[in-house]
């Protein structure tokens, strides 16, 4: 037997989607002081959205974007390429925090998803863009029991979903630890790092600039403008949008409500065909497991495994930088995880290994906050289910910067921020003892103490 720890070895720590020959030469940084209508700080997801929407909704409107790093990097191109429709982290945690918004919420998230790969397609962006469904494996009898209870309250509120049993599990893909799933249709899959090249490349067609290794310093405001400073040179804009997610910055209001979490993800090498007979999975669907702490994973379109999640990691006092990011030991843990679960691809090599942190709320969702008598608006906190939902919280964004009422931003998930985290040193205690609580849920299926107050408050942990 092939030990992990080799395979994870001769991996290349690189994220595997922006590990290409054709990568986008980045911009130049910001030089000097100019206005604008907009500036946006971060170019993410959320801010390639929010300037590719506000220079479409208004062609004569200035737009700027300042990327401390290289634009689309981050958290847009680490991920795993789901666009799950859903605004709340799924019905389920949407229902327990939103329930008199919850259908509003739900017709949102699938106009949000379909503007989202209508554009795509309207912008000839090659993002590998494909419709597929989601399939959530139980691999203990706890998570059947778990299925079972989310299948019931699915069904009581009408939305579309299937129960496997075991038999109809394993015509998905062949493993040895289904013993049952529950699948919901409608998301979609993408290639992250192309879906943010392609909008990089549409905002630029549409007259926005965007400075690339420019990092914010300072956010002041006086009675007409909002001036964004940086190194070597200044903004002065009539709105501001903040779009840094887990890196909350330079807004000290962001790091209240949003910690980093750490995730990890191996690339196999490309099956070959007799390997993907032996899987199965013909249907490509996304795939994940139903515990707390859950394995995500998908095929790309030259037949490898992205195999993520599951180790999620908090480091003291929001603590985020390349020594989080290379280590080995999350990522070996990874691997004896995956061939447990294909045990038939015993050997199959892994071509890259990353990490990278997730801005998470207390409630798992996104959330928005308003400064500068509402000239500057910042969003942040998708929870891993961002690709899609960072569309949606550009749009709010832009209504709250314009002063706009508009059905999503007067929306409860908007208008009221979920519990602050805690400074340290309890914050990382909170944090830890959750992830602990959770893992231990997983095992014996009963929801302690330190859980149930959670509930109560209505807060939580996840990745």
């Amino acid at each position: 037997m092939t030990d992990p720890s080799q395979l994870v070895a001769a991996a290349k720590p690189a994220v595997f989607w922006t590990d290409r020959s054709d990568a986008p030469t980045p911009n130049k940084p910001l030089q000097g002081s100019f206005s604008t209508d907009l500036c946006i700080v971060g170019g993410g997801f959320t801010g390639l959205w929010a300037a590719f929407q506000a220079l479409e909704n208004n062609p004569g409107r200035s737009v700027a974007v300042l990327e401390a790093d290289v634009c689309g990097s981050g958290a847009s191109s680490r991920n795993g390429g789901f666009c799950d429709p859903s605004l709340t982290h799924g019905f389920l945690n949407g229902l327990l925090h939103w329930p008199n918004e919850i259908q509003t919420l739900e017709r949102l998230g699938r106009e949000n998803l379909h503007d989202m790969l209508e554009s795509i397609e309207r912008c000839a962006i090659q993002a590998d863009a494909q419709r597929v469904s989601e399939v959530s494996f139980a691999t203990n009898e706890i998570q059947l029991q778990w299925q079972q209870e989310q299948a019931d309250t699915l069904s009581a509120h009408g939305i579309e979903h299937k129960l496997l049993d075991q038999s109809a599990a394993h015509n998905i893909a062949h493993s040895p630890t289904y013993l049952g799933g529950l699948l919901s249709p409608g998301i979609a899959l993408v290639d992250p790092a192309r879906l943010a090249w392609g909008l990089r490349r549409a905002v630029h067609r549409l007259g926005g600039v965007i400075y690339d290794h420019t990092r914010v310093s300072q956010i002041d405001a006086d009675e007409h403008r909002v001036r964004v400073g940086t190194e070597h040179g200044a903004i002065h804009a009539q709105r501001v949008i903040v779009a840094t997610n887990a890196w909350a910055e330079p807004l000290r209001q962001m790091r209240r409500f949003i910690v980093p979490v750490y995730d990890h993800v191996l690339m196999t090498e490309p099956l070959s065909t007799e390997q993907m007979t032996d899987i199965g999975w013909s249907g490509r669907e996304g795939l994940a497991d139903a515990g707390n702490q859950f394995h995500y994973y998908r095929l790309t379109a030259d037949d490898r495994i992205l195999w993520g999640g599951y180790d999620a990691n908090y480091h003291w006092n929001n603590g985020m930088g390349s020594e989080f990011e290379w280590g080995t030991g999350s990522h070996e843990l990874l691997a004896r995880h995956f061939f447990e679960t294909f045990p038939q691809l015993e050997g199959l090599g892994f071509s890259h290994r990353w990490a990278g942190p997730i801005g998470t709320t207390s409630k798992f969702a996104a959330t928005f906050g308003t400064m500068h008598g509402d000239r500057l608006a910042w969003v942040g906190g998708y929870t891993g289910l961002g690709v899609a939902a960072s569309r949606f919280g550009a749009g709010v964004a832009l209504d709250l910067v314009d002063g706009l009422a508009t059905e999503r931003s007067m929306l409860e998930m908007v208008r009221r921020r979920p519990m602050p985290f805690p400074p340290e040193p309890l914050r990382s205690l909170a944090i830890h003892t959750t992830r602990n609580a959770l893992a231990k849920q997983d095992e014996t299926g009963e929801t302690g103490l330190w859980l149930k107050l959670l509930d109560r408050l209505g807060v939580g942990f996840d990745s």
